[in-house]
C-alpha cells in the first residue's frame, strides 16, 4: 500500500479532457515537491508514491500527490535524529 495514492484514472483522465496539467515527468515531480529527482525514485523504492504511468515513454506522476507527499514528511520521525541502529551517539568529551 502506497502512503500516498494517486486518484483515480479516471478523475485523472477527465482532469486531463479539461485541460488540467497536473501530470509530470520525474523532473517536474522534483521541481514540484522541491527535492531532486533522485528523492522521487527513492520514495517509490520506500513505497511512498508511484507513478501514475509508468511505460516506455517514462514514469509520470500525479503533481498534487507528490506535492502531499512532500508537505507530509517522512513516514518516521524517530525521537532522536542523531540515534541510528546502534543507539544514541555520544558526544566526545
Amino acid at each position: 500500500m502506497v502512503a500516498y495514492p494517486n486518484p483515480d484514472g479516471l478523475d485523472i483522465h477527465i482532469a486531463q479532457l479539461d485541460g488540467n496539467d497536473d501530470l509530470g515527468d520525474l523532473w517536474e515531480a522534483a521541481r514540484a515537491a522541491g527535492v531532486k529527482p533522485g528523492t522521487i525514485r527513492v520514495w517509490m523504492t520506500r513505497g511512498k508514491i508511484e507513478p501514475v504511468l509508468d511505460g516506455e515513454a517514462g514514469q509520470y506522476f500525479h503533481l498534487p500527490t507528490i506535492r502531499r507527499a512532500a508537505v507530509g514528511g517522512a513516514k518516521h520521525t524517530p525521537a532522536d535524529p542523531a540515534a541510528n541502529s546502534r543507539g544514541p551517539h555520544a558526544r566526545a568529551a
